[in-house]
């Protein structure tokens, strides 16, 4: 299927849609480092500009809007998170493009703080504001372990259909993996067993953006400051950007792990390479989808357009 990319980033989303065999044809954000390390590795079809500046004859039409829209004002890391913060208002651009694009399905991918605040009336008026504009909707809290990423990364996902499509169930992705696996999942994938070939970044090797910030880490039981258990999937690998460092520790708790780790423990394919200055590129990894997160997503609504053109084929043959 076709898609468009909102607030797309380093492109994570994008790319996981990518390797479930879809096409993403328009992407857009405002970060211009995110323009560059997006163009260098996925395409030509980025638009770097604020999509309130952006018209929509300007983006074509599309099966599927996909997004994470900014997620800073939602989430539990931000303790003065509010349903005024100004970041929250970009979801009416998102709700504005699927309108007046009108694409069968969209997906919309945030922090799970988005579920609590303003005691869940954030979350009501979001799925009301989609629902208003022709959508069934719904959505769930997933972690990105649960599907085989080495990450304890828990995320909001929205899924709309549109009223005149289907009426199956709604595409969420199946967990794979598990922290105490049974017959049908795998058990969860550690940091070690993710970064066990990767060597230091001092040490000789031929990998892309393999360096570190020098921030002393410590061990303050705060987020971004607590010890990295090596047998358990990483913390949430974070962005931040104001008000000191988030230095999420190697599984040795030497140092602070390099963009390189980062990325791998996002999936990003290890020869994916970000631009910009050290800051820039750990905050488009923070910033992005898991890239196998998102591919599950992908495959899900791979699979329901399968079985939406086998009924229409079924109604077909039975009419002839």
């Amino acid at each position: 299927m076709k898609v468009v990319s909102l607030f797309s980033g380093a492109g994570g989303f994008d790319l996981g849609f990518i390797q479930a065999g879809h096409q993403v044809i328009w992407a857009n954000d405002i970060n211009e480092d995110c323009a560059k390390t997006y163009t260098h590795n996925i395409g030509n079809h980025f638009v770097c500009d604020d999509i309130k500046n952006i018209s929509t004859d300007k983006i074509p039409d599309c099966d599927i809007i996909i997004g994470g829209f900014p997620c800073q004002g939602f989430s539990h890391a931000n303790l003065k998170r509010d349903i005024t913060d100004v970041r929250n208002k970009l979801y009416l651009e998102f709700v504005r493009l699927v309108r007046y694009k009108k694409p069968q399905y969209f997906v919309a991918e945030n922090v799970r703080g988005l579920t609590s605040i303003d005691k869940g009336e954030a979350i009501k008026k979001i799925i009301n504001d989609f629902e208003n504009i022709g959508y069934k909707v719904d959505y769930n809290v997933f972690n990105a372990a649960d599907f085989g990423v080495p990450q304890n990364r828990f995320r909001v996902i929205i899924i709309g259909v549109r009223n005149d499509v289907f009426d199956g169930r709604f595409p969420f992705p199946v967990p794979t993996h598990a922290q105490k696996p049974d017959i049908l999942k795998q058990k969860w994938v550690t940091i070690s067993e993710a970064l066990k070939d990767i060597a230091e970044p001092d040490e000789k090797h031929n990998l892309k953006n393999h360096i570190y910030s020098k921030y002393k880490v410590t061990d303050r039981n705060f987020t971004g400051h607590r010890k990295t258990d090596p047998n358990k999937p990483s913390p949430t690998i974070l962005a931040k950007d104001t008000g000191g460092n988030v230095a999420t520790h190697h599984p040795k708790n030497h140092r602070r792990m390099s963009v390189r780790e980062s990325a791998i423990i996002q999936t990003f394919p290890i020869d994916f390479e970000f631009i910009g200055a050290m800051g820039s590129m750990y905050r488009q990894i923070g910033n992005a989808v898991a890239v196998l997160f998102a591919k599950k997503i992908g495959e899900e609504f791979a699979r329901l357009e399968i079985q939406k053109n086998n009924i229409e084929h079924e109604k077909m043959e039975l009419a002839l």
